[in-house]
């Protein structure tokens, strides 16, 4: 009975002759119970053949599909006993299945919902996506079930993102909260923990089957396999879940644990199917429902949120479960049992990281899951746009249009990499760490707006001692880098106690610095009224956002279009005693500890400020435009943005401030106001612009675009740009 290891050596072994193969050569005195165990196997593998060598069923016995267009090659019994397929998923095992997974339509759209809230859980899920993302040979369909944050954060991720065959819908978690509210819950999660329960209403009503996942998840499989175990439902089974690997629900962990009702050991819904057709015909609604009002008669409250009346439901219908094996869902919580559930870590398809400790969990593989982990936490996601040929999606309109833009570019042009970098969509995280802060109610306040790259990180801390309003910052970082700047903020008192900074992470990619995206990015996420248009290596004065907010009032910006200009200075000391006052900075400027900034290698830059006049100015002054002026202003949130066509060293605030000019807004000095430029090394961009001559010359040849552009925009007004720039 047994497959001698000679033939083993001979040939590679289906899954059912390994599985065989390694039953008969387990050491141990159960040889009697393992050979009843290969004969039932043996039998079992006959009965597969004699059923699939019978004719196919009629076509009228469908399985019910994801959508309109999902796997409509697909037969299942609507009781689920006469298919093929259900007769493979007869016996339920720890390890690898023995029986080949039933194959998933190449086209077919694999449907996944997943409930996120607030900022950290719009993190988490990213390596979720990114692990489903790397393995898929199918189109996806992203379920979003979110508060506004999440919504705000996840909407803009997927637009820039740009995943081929992949659309994604939101649901407005705000809404079902009433659905949920009464139920108290002693979980982390809190209400969100709750709203698995309601997916049957909150879905459309034509879906029928999703997979649902908690965001703190990674696959390591192809999702399409877990998308097949549909076909292995029978009778009334509506739920497909991996039976819970703690003894939570067995109630033995510590004196007086009583956890809820459950099936044995209970199941784990941090990976669930559900064939949500017939969950409705069970009116599941309410069987949930009056299951949890009796059990909190006495519970009081639910420990585990859904999965304790999912188990206390199931407990009450057995029949209603189609258990999972193990390695669909390897839970790393807590008491964990799961090392017990499987024998090599490669038969292992989903990690499931539900402990609140995380990555500190106890588990004697817990490094190759971590390795697992980190390989998704920093990938880069832009390899993961790589298109499913051979299967038709909808039209992506901004794809479409942007490769159609893209096209028109002659390849040949010698500045044809500036010109790409301009249409470039980079992949945008915003809000990556937690942000709470609501504008003042006077309507005066401001927001610092900067953008950096990982070289610039040691300037965030000082910044945030001399600036104590909200900020807003655009960090152009890679995948991997992200996460070294969530451990330096994370490790950073100083950074840590400010909620008022919101960090926005975009991804890089090409070989140009998009230094004027990158602002863009920082002032989209503006919710105050005025912003102080800054650079990161400057540091402002301390006291500097409360004096722009009384200069708000002071020089009714609500009703001018103006443009304050805060007057900017550089030491070349890496250790500076930072003036308290302007009366110490002119010392500082008589003694040479500061200067005007870079009045030694770019006079005309802020020239126009007129320093001299601010020394002894007590009142704010208006001064004129003048060619290759650029200021540090502070405007009004409904400025124009910055031209994106500029990217690493040249022009890019100077255009800027030019269209301000076109616009007609006042330049208007504030006299007790400045900032101070802090040295460092110089930056790749102007490095490559000092000894690149064809940079020099694509960068003239933007200037003379961006000014022909203005011409047209604005009329006989802008000709003013092309004189100056012709005399200067």
């Amino acid at each position: 009975m047994c497959i001698s290891s000679v033939a083993l050596g001979r040939k590679p072994l289906l899954p059912l002759e390994r599985d065989i193969w390694l039953l008969c050569h387990i050491v141990g005195g159960e040889r009697e119970a393992l050979e009843l165990r290969v004969r039932a196997v043996e039998e079992e593998n006959q009965a597969l053949r004699r059923e699939l060598s019978r004719p196919p069923r009629s076509p009228s016995a469908r399985l019910p599909s994801g959508g309109h267009h999902a796997n409509q090659s697909r037969t299942h019994s609507e009781e689920g006993t006469g298919d093929s397929e259900g007769q493979k998923a007869a016996v339920v095992r720890n390890g690898s299945d023995c029986v080949q997974q039933p194959a998933v339509d190449k086209c077919e759209t694999i449907h996944v919902a997943i409930v996120c809230a607030g900022y950290n859980a719009s993190r988490d899920v990213v390596t979720l996506v990114k692990s489903v993302l790397f393995h898929r040979r199918n189109p996806l369909h992203f379920h979003f079930i979110t508060d506004s944050i999440a919504q705000h954060i996840l909407s803009s991720l997927f637009h820039t993102w740009m995943v081929p065959a992949v659309k994604v819908n939101f649901y407005d978690a705000d809404e079902l909260k009433s659905e949920v509210s009464w139920i108290p819950n002693k979980h982390y999660s809190g209400i969100y923990g709750l709203m698995k329960l309601v997916l049957t209403k909150t879905l459309p009503s034509d879906l029928q089957r999703v997979i649902v996942l908690d965001t703190d998840i990674t696959f390591a499989t192809d999702i399409a396999e877990l998308w097949a175990v549909f076909h292995k439902f029978r009778g009334q089974q509506v739920l497909g879940l991996v039976e819970n690997q703690s003894d939570w629900y067995l109630g033995n962990l510590w004196k007086n644990h009583r956890p809820w009702p459950a099936l044995g050991r209970g199941f784990n819904t941090g990976v669930i199917l559900l064939l949500l057709d017939r969950l409705r015909k069970l009116r599941w609604e309410q069987m949930w429902r009056l299951t949890a009002e009796r059990e909190l008669m006495s519970m009081l409250s639910t420990s585990l949120a859904d999965q304790d009346i999912f188990n206390a439901v199931i407990k009450q219908n057995p029949f209603l479960v189609h258990q999972l094996p193990c390695f669909w869902n390897v839970q790393l919580s807590d008491h964990t049992r799961s090392e017990k559930c499987y024998k090599d870590v490669s038969d292992l398809k989903v990690i499931h990281w539900n402990s609140p400790k995380k990555l500190r969990v106890k588990n004697k593989h817990v490094e190759f899951f971590r390795n697992l982990y980190l390989t998704f936490l920093e990938y880069d996601g832009n390899l993961l746009r790589r298109e499913l040929f051979g299967c038709p999606s909808e039209t992506d309109h901004n794809s479409e249009n942007l490769q159609k833009t893209l096209s028109e570019l002659d390849e040949d042009d010698p500045c044809y990499e500036f010109r790409r970098e301009r249409f470039t969509v980079h992949r945008t995280h915003l809000y990556f760490l937690h942000y709470e802060y609501e504008a003042a109610s006077d309507n005066t306040d401001v927001t610092l707006v900067a953008q950096l790259s990982m070289d610039r990180l040691q300037m965030l801390e000082a910044i945030c001692k001399h600036w104590e309003g909200p900020i807003s910052l655009a960090l152009y970082l890679s995948d991997a880098e992200a996460q070294q700047f969530l451990r330096y903020a994370q490790g950073s008192d100083v950074l840590m106690s400010r909620g008022n900074v919101g960090y926005h992470i975009v991804y890089k990619e090409g070989q140009f610095y998009p230094v004027n995206l990158l602002r863009n990015v920082a002032m989209q996420q503006v919710n105050t009224p005025y912003m102080f248009l800054s650079d990161i290596d400057f540091l402002p004065m301390y006291g500097l956002y409360e004096y722009l907010r009384k200069s708000v009032v002071q020089l009714d910006m609500a009703n001018a279009k103006k443009a304050l200009v805060v007057p900017a200075f550089e030491t070349l000391r890496y250790r500076l005693s930072y003036p308290k006052s302007k009366a110490e900075l002119l010392s500082q400027l008589d003694m040479g500890t500061l200067f005007t900034f870079r009045y030694h290698v770019w006079t005309k830059g802020h020239a126009p400020t007129n320093f001299a006049k601010w020394r002894t100015a007590t009142t704010a002054y208006r001064v004129q435009w003048e060619a290759d002026f650029e200021p540090y202003v502070m405007v009004r949130r409904d400025s124009p943005e910055y031209d994106r066509r500029f990217v690493g060293f040249g022009w890019n605030k100077v255009a800027h401030i030019m269209e301000l000019d076109a616009q007609e807004f006042e330049f208007v000095v504030l006299p007790n106001a400045y900032m101070i430029h802090m040295p460092h090394a110089p930056s790749f961009d102007i490095t490559k612009f000092r000894s690149n001559k064809q940079y020099r010359i694509c960068l003239k040849t933007l200037k003379e675009e961006f000014q022909q552009n203005m011409s047209r925009r604005y009329g006989f007004a802008a000709l003013k740009y092309m004189t100056a720039e012709n005399n200067s």
